[in-house]
C-alpha cells in the first residue's frame, strides 16, 4: 500500500502539472485532449501486459515501471527548467509516462488477488483504491500550490521524487518470487489468444468489461482532460484552484473507498457497481453547467464518492468471476477496455471545441446512464454478482492449455 501511495502521488502530481502546461501553451481544448490521449495510448497494450503479468515476476515488472517513470519525468523537468519544452515535447512526455503507468496495471491488479484470500478481495481492492484516492488528495494539492509558487519545473521534480521513493520501496522485495509467476509457460501469443477466448465465453466478465469500456469512452476522458478547462473557463480558478478541485474529488473518492472497505465481503457487489456508476454519471451531468464555485466543489466531492463503486468493484468483480490462472490477462483486457480513452478523448475534445466542455460533458453523462440501463435489461445477472457464498467463482470458465 505504501508503494501504491508513492507511485500514484507522482502520477497525480504530474497529471495536473502537465495538463495545466498543455492548456497554458495552447489554449485549445482539442490540443489538451490530444496530450491526454497520448498519455493514455499505452493502455492498448493491456493484453500483452496481462500476459507478461501471468508469465513473469510481477514485482520486477513494477520496478521497471517505477524506474522508467522517474527517468521520463526527469527529462521533462530538465527541459521545462531550461525553457526548451514545447507542446509536442509534452505530447511525447505524456506517451513516455503512459508507458510506465498503463502496462504495469495488470501486474498490480493480479498481485492483489494472489496476496489475499478470495473473501477479502473486495476489501483489499477498496484499500487499494483508498491508497490511490489519498494520493489524489495529496498529489494535486502539492502540484497546484507548487505551480503557483515555484513554477511547473519544480512541481515535476517533486513528481520524480515520488517515483524514486516508490522504486526504493520495491528494492527489498526484488528477490521474492511472485506467486503464480511460473504458472504459464506458453508463448506470449498463445497466452494472449487463450485469455481472450476464455474471457469472451464468460458472460458476466464481458458485462463488467462493457461497463468499464462505456465509462472510459464517455466520462473518464472528461476528468482526465477537461478539468483545467472547467477550472479556468467555467469557474475562473487558477492552478491552485484546479488542484483544490481535484482534491475535492479525491476526498470524495477516499470516503467512498472507506465506505466500501467497511462493508467487507458484502453480497450486493454487482448492484452497487452498476447503480453506483449510474449515479456517478448523473452527478457529472449536474456538474457540467455549474458556475458556482462552492456548489461545484460539493458536487465534485459527491462525484468522487460515487466513483468508488466503479473504481473499486470493476476489478473486484472481474477477479471474482474468472479463475486465478487468468487474472493477469483479464486485468490486461480490462486495461484494453480502458484503452478506449485516448480515442474517446480526441472525439470529446473535438466536440468540446465545437459545442463547449459543459454541453459535451452533459451529453456524455446522459449517454452513459442510458447505456448502463440497457445493459441491466440485457444482462440482469450482472447486478447479482456477489450473492454467492464468499470465495465462490461465478460462471467461471475452465482453463485448458
Amino acid at each position: 500500500m505504501v508503494f501504491q501511495c508513492l507511485f500514484f502521488s507522482g502520477l497525480w502530481t504530474q497529471t495536473l502539472v502537465l495538463g495545466w502546461m498543455a492548456f497554458e501553451m495552447t489554449g485549445s481544448e482539442f490540443l489538451v485532449a490530444l496530450f491526454t490521449s497520448a498519455r493514455l495510448a499505452p493502455m492498448v497494450l493491456g493484453p500483452i501486459a496481462g500476459a507478461f503479468a501471468d508469465k513473469l515476476n510481477k514485482i520486477h515488472l513494477l520496478m521497471a515501471a517505477c524506474g522508467w517513470a522517474a527517468v521520463a519525468i526527469s527529462v521533462v523537468a530538465v527541459l521545462a527548467g531550461v525553457g526548451a519544452l514545447e507542446y509536442w515535447g509534452l505530447v511525447v512526455a505524456g506517451l513516455a509516462i503512459g508507458m510506465a503507468q498503463s502496462p504495469s496495471q495488470p501486474a498490480r491488479g493480479a498481485l492483489v488477488a494472489e496476496l489475499v484470500p478470495a473473501k477479502e478481495l473486495s476489501n483489499a481492492n477498496a484499500l487499494n483504491a483508498l491508497a490511490l484516492n489519498m494520493t489524489q488528495v495529496v498529489g494535486p494539492g502539492i502540484g497546484g500550490v507548487m505551480i503557483a509558487t515555484l513554477g511547473a519545473p519544480a512541481a515535476l521534480w517533486v513528481s520524480t521524487s515520488w517515483y524514486v521513493l516508490s522504486l526504493l520501496m520495491l528494492v527489498p522485495l526484488r528477490k521474492r518470487e511472485s506467486p503464480g509467476a511460473p504458472e504459464e509457460h506458453g508463448s506470449m501469443m498463445v497466452l494472449i489468444i487463450d485469455g481472450l477466448k476464455l474471457v469472451g465465453r464468460n458472460r458476466l466478465a464481458v458485462g463488467v468489461l462493457l461497463v468499464t469500456f462505456s465509462a472510459n469512452a464517455l466520462l473518464w476522458p472528461v476528468y482526465q482532460s477537461f478539468m483545467p478547462i472547467f477550472a479556468e473557463q467555467r469557474l475562473h480558478l487558477d492552478a491552485a484552484g484546479l488542484g483544490a478541485m481535484l482534491m475535492a474529488a479525491g476526498i470524495g473518492g477516499l470516503l467512498g473507498s472507506i465506505a466500501i472497505a467497511a462493508l467487507g465481503d458484502f453480497k450486493f457487489k454487482g448492484a452497487l457497481f452498476v447503480y453506483g456508476t449510474m449515479v456517478w454519471a448523473a452527478l457529472w451531468a449536474v456538474f457540467a453547467f455549474l458556475t458556482d464555485v462552492p456548489m461545484a466543489f460539493v458536487v465534485l466531492c459527491l462525484i468522487g464518492f460515487s466513483s468508488a463503486a466503479f473504481g473499486v468493484l470493476q476489478t473486484t468483480l472481474l477477479l471474482i468471476v474468472t479463475p486465478p490462472v487468468l487474472h493477469g490477462r483479464v486485468m490486461g483486457i480490462q486495461e484494453l477496455a480502458i484503452g478506449i480513452m485516448p480515442i474517446a478523448t480526441l472525439a470529446l475534445g473535438a466536440a468540446a471545441e465545437g459545442i463547449g466542455v459543459a454541453l459535451t460533458t452533459f451529453i456524455a453523462a446522459v449517454l452513459l446512464v442510458f447505456v448502463l440501463g440497457l445493459l441491466i435489461m440485457m444482462t440482469p445477472a450482472i447486478t447479482k454478482i456477489g450473492r454467492q457464498a464468499s470465495g465462490e467463482l461465478v460462471e467461471t470458465t475452465a482453463v485448458s492449455s
